[in-house]
């Protein structure tokens, strides 16, 4: 693995996505991009007994989806990276147990779908694991009742508010060669502009993403324009103009090939505020549609750039500022798989 600048990281060996798994819950499904998911269920409990059980349920369905596509036993796999958003990521914990591979627990908050992808990737690369898992998980109950108010009393909310996506995607990567490539990755700084909102998580976000993209761009040497497809986590119709504004300071001019998961993810008439957000949103936009966009030559090089907001309920009671950081990982299309 080369490094590129500071925060950079330029992959030495070919590392490629194999397999990829998605499952949503209700308004994912019923959203534009519901086609591309390989699991989808029709109410909020999954079949499970209660919300918790039923992200559970969401993560093990990604993580089969992956390895039934992918033709291999769970037990080829040498590590499983996971991460979710609730206290102790007991979501990831419990699936790993049932798994029984090696486990590597990480948090990013929402941007743990890239920040999964991207240690997978380096430790293929460094020669530490031949086969990975990355999986994440969210769901729209059991977040409500951790970060915010208990989901029985109804409370209102503003408009800048996001919807937490309920979800998992799941991939797997090694060095044996398809046709979608992960060449490189750009690991975050956190960054603090004082948000103190936790109903404006796009404001909080959009800090972080603009950090990590323009640093991207410095550490590579690279434009825009060098991008299909540059898509930030969920930053929602809130923090996608910020970003994007931010950007065009430096002189970096996105708008043409700027998308955001939280805004692909649902139709705009769907009751979700500003749009989706979650460690899901990142990973199932792109472990479904962008993944599959790639695969049939749609785009050629695209940068997901996952977004999180680092607060914890305590925190957030004592009103303190909410710090956020974003990860990016360039994922290119490869002929000849």
């Amino acid at each position: 693995m080369g490094k590129m600048g500071q925060q950079s990281w330029l992959y030495n060996s070919a590392i490629y996505i194999n397999a990829a798994g998605t499952a949503v819950g209700p308004l994912e499904a019923a959203g534009p991009l519901g086609e591309s998911f390989d699991q989808t269920y029709q109410e909020l409990h999954c079949n499970q007994d209660n919300w918790e059980l039923a992200e559970r349920q969401l993560m093990k369905d990604a993580v089969n989806a992956c390895l039934q596509k992918s033709g291999k036993d769970r037990s080829e796999m040498d590590l499983f990276l996971a991460g979710d958003l609730l206290n102790q990521n007991v979501t990831a914990n419990y699936v790993a147990k049932e798994l029984g591979l090696p486990f590597l627990c990480m948090f990013g908050a929402c941007s743990t779908s890239m920040e999964t992808l991207a240690t997978g990737a380096s430790l293929i690369d460094g020669g530490f694991a031949d086969q990975v898992i990355a999986a994440v998980s969210s769901h729209n109950a059991t977040a409500e009742r951790q970060f915010r108010y208990p989901t029985e009393y109804g409370g209102q909310k503003p408009k800048t508010a996001t919807f937490t996506v309920t979800g998992s995607g799941a991939v797997m990567i090694s060095k044996q060669k398809s046709n979608i490539r992960v060449e490189a990755a750009t690991i975050g700084r956190v960054m603090d502009y004082g948000t103190k909102d936790p109903f404006d998580m796009g404001s909080a976000m959009a800090p972080a993403a603009y950090d990590t993209i323009k640093n991207h761009f410095q550490d590579m040497g690279r434009s825009p324009k060098d991008y299909d497809l540059i898509v930030t986590g969920d930053l929602s119709s809130v923090g996608t103009p910020i970003v994007r504004d931010m950007l065009k300071e430096d002189g970096f001019n996105v708008e043409e090939v700027h998308n955001d998961c939280g805004l692909m993810i649902y139709h705009s008439d769907q009751p979700v505020f500003s749009g989706g957000s979650g460690c899901a949103c990142s990973a199932v936009v792109t472990y479904g549609k962008l993944l599959d966009d790639l695969a049939s030559g749609k785009y050629n090089k695209i940068l997901v750039v996952a977004t999180g907001a680092l607060m914890s309920p305590t925190m957030v009671q004592q009103k303190e500022s909410i710090p956020a950081i974003a990860h990016g990982v360039v994922l290119m299309r490869e002929e000849g798989a």
